[in-house]
């Protein structure tokens, strides 16, 4: 997985991207380790949020400001089947909640109202089309 994430130029990737369906992502955020999380469950969020640009290897050419919690508390398993809990905050707890997103079906054009994902879908549908 972290190989198709690298080719994609991506900073997650979950597995249901690349036709796995397994509760699994991996992140490679910079100036962070390259992490596995395994059966992932955010026990807490921040009541703080923020509005950041996001993209995805799912729907590429297409970009929209998405508010999330600005940190996250994950509990999950790593590549090694050992239990960890993280607290971050930042890049990674923005990833971390994209990746989540996917395991349960949702995209980040979920989060944004239908007027905008309809106009996303069409400028992701003019992307491919090319």
């Amino acid at each position: 997985m972290f190989g198709a994430m690298r080719d994609g130029q991506g900073i997650g990737l979950a597995a249901v991207q690349v036709g796995q369906l397994y509760r699994i992502f991996v992140t490679e955020v910079p100036r962070d380790k390259p992490r596995v999380f395994i059966n992932p469950q955010i026990v807490q969020t921040s009541l703080e949020t923020e509005s950041f640009e996001e993209g995805c290897l799912s729907i590429p050419g297409v970009n929209a400001d998405v508010v999330r919690p600005s940190a996250v508390k994950v509990q999950a398993w790593n590549e090694k089947g050992k239990p960890f809990n993280l607290s971050t905050e930042g890049l990674l707890a923005r990833v971390i909640q994209h990746e989540l997103d996917h395991l349960g079906g949702k995209l980040f054009i979920d989060h944004v109202g239908a007027k905008k994902k309809e106009r996303l879908l069409k400028e992701y549908y003019r992307h491919v089309s090319v």
